[in-house]
């Protein structure tokens, strides 16, 4: 499990290390270590995507704060190893004095910004060393032109710590921003790593003698997807269809059959137990998966660990009373689509709840259930909205779905980064509802919260999408290659298997193959 902090926590955690470097007389000790690290992986994204180090050309954008201060020291660590480097200072009377000096002592060229005119020269790679973790908004002329001109252009963007133009606690993207392809990060993941991850590119950490603190409540934590897959849940030595968990289903209609075959299929494909279905789709569930025991009534469904409420449900008088008997049956619930309009004009439904409830709306839903969200604070609109509930005592939990998925229980948020949006697509939703259904009815809830299943089936759906994407480019071995083609709901849901399969360590996957798009 990774863990990003907020910046309080880090700058609480650099304190120490910065304090014990100024006592022994070397105050930038700290910062050439980082530095180190910058102008590592910067040459490494040089050899990748130009064969070489030595006379590369390598623009730094610098600004007054520490992060500029590693950028010029990483600077005249790249002109040591033969690259042509220039800085260009956003506040020259504002550099970082000794920085400066280890730049120039090196044979890099530095100028203001205010000197570069309509014509910028194009680097190898772009060091964004303009906004530290203090920095607020969206970047600046005539800083926001030269990395604007830079990105048109094609080049690459090597952010220090943070790409700016990226709030560090909310991943709150400002425009303008740098997009970054690799950031260079020291000690501890921030927040927007995570939260903003397709801003950030790849995220490389540097050990620079920091201690992992504790997660406090305002941390984000992220997945390992080995981790998902060494606890999936597969049949014991002992296990029956029973014991590995039973899932009822209540979802699809005349109109929308496919809602109900799609969310059914997934958790038939999630796990080894059991599912009842409840609703007008029967007759398309039975065609799709005759192993699946179909229902006329909620009260007619039996015994259930856990249940699914809405996907293509309808929203009328006869889905609001089911919704309500549901919820009355004291089993954990999983609520999506229709029934997420259902709490949204009823809200008074949750209160029915004497089990742990779990909502997966995506954006447009999550408007409907808050009556209106700040879009730019996700994490902040996802936590208020959270305590909201638990204030009026509802034990909710919450997924709400994006190229990142958050997950919030009240006490943590998850981050879950697909690595891309091959599953926007109409239904992925209903396959993901299946899938943490049916782990929830097989007793994934940890302390009785539905937010580790919740974020076992994001990582699972996520992969599952990247993977349906690629089935036409798989190369030799089995890694993927090519960009990959756009897929539906069902290719999304025929990819589980394998993708379970996969995290659970069965086939050898290249280094690097989840989170890529």
């Amino acid at each position: 499990m990774r863990r990003a902090h907020p910046v309080e926590v880090i700058r609480a955690a650099e304190r120490p290390l910065i304090e014990a470097a100024a006592a022994a007389g070397d105050p930038d000790a700290v910062m050439r270590r980082a530095a180190a690290g910058v102008a590592h992986h910067t040459a490494a994204l040089l050899r990748e995507r130009t064969g070489g180090v030595y006379g590369r050309s390598v623009l730094l954008l610098v600004g007054s704060g520490d992060n500029g201060g590693d950028a010029l020291y990483a600077g005249a660590i790249l002109r040591g190893r033969g690259c042509r480097v220039e800085a260009v200072l956003s506040s020259p009377d504002r550099a970082h004095e000794r920085g400066l000096a280890a730049l120039r002592r090196a044979g890099g060229r530095v100028r203001g910004v205010e000197s570069v005119g309509s014509h910028v020269p194009v680097p190898d790679v772009a060091v964004d060393g303009v906004v530290g973790l203090n920095g607020r908004g969206p970047l600046r002329d005539p800083a926001a032109r030269i990395v604007g001109s830079l990105a048109a252009a094609g080049v690459p963007w090597v952010a220090v710590d943070l790409p700016s133009g990226v709030d560090a606690d909310t991943g709150t993207v400002h425009e303008p921003h740098v997009r970054a392809t690799l950031t260079v990060t020291f000690g501890l993941l921030r927040r927007a790593h995570l939260l903003a991850s397709p801003e950030c590119g790849r995220v490389e950490l540097v050990d620079i003698g920091l201690t992992e603190p504790s997660a406090g409540p305002d941390a984000v934590q992220c997945p390992d997807p080995a981790e998902v897959g060494r606890h999936w849940p597969v049949p014991g030595l002992d296990d029956d269809k029973y014991t590995q968990g039973v899932v009822a289903v209540r979802a699809g209609s005349e109109r929308y059959p496919g809602a109900a075959v799609l969310c059914v299929s997934a958790a038939v494909a999630a796990t080894s137990g059991m599912v009842r279905y409840v609703g007008s789709g029967a007759d398309a569930v039975l065609a799709a998966r005759p192993e699946v025991v179909c229902h006329p009534t909620v009260a007619d469904a039996g015994r259930a660990q856990a249940w699914i409420v809405g996907p293509g449900g309808g929203t009328g008088p006869d889905a609001v009373a089911d919704i309500d008997a549901v919820l009355a049956e004291g089993r954990p619930t999983v609520l999506d689509a229709d029934a997420l309009t259902c709490v949204a004009t009823h809200p008074v439904l949750l209160r029915s709840a004497t089990a742990p409830v779990l909502l997966t709306p995506h954006a447009g839903e999550f408007d409907r259930l808050t009556g209106g969200w700040d879009r730019g604070d996700r994490p902040g609109a996802l936590r208020r909205y959270v305590a909201g509930l638990r204030d009026r005592g509802i034990e909710a939990t919450v997924l709400l779905k994006g190229r990142v998925t958050l997950v919030d229980d009240g006490e943590t948020t998850f981050a879950v980064d697909s690595g891309s949006s091959w599953a926007a697509t109409a239904g992925s939703g209903d396959v993901l509802s299946g899938i943490v259904g049916a782990l929830l009815a097989s007793g994934r809830a940890v302390s009785g919260s539905p937010a580790w299943p919740a974020v076992e089936a994001a990582t699972v759906h996520g992969e599952a999408a990247r993977r349906a994407a690629h089935r036409h480019t798989v190369g030799a071995g089995g890694a993927h290659r090519g960009p990959g083609a756009p897929i539906g709901a069902s290719d999304l849901l025929a990819a589980i298997p394998g993708t379970i399969s996969a995290l659970r360590g069965r086939e050898s996957l290249p280094h690097g193959a989840f989170w890529q798009n």
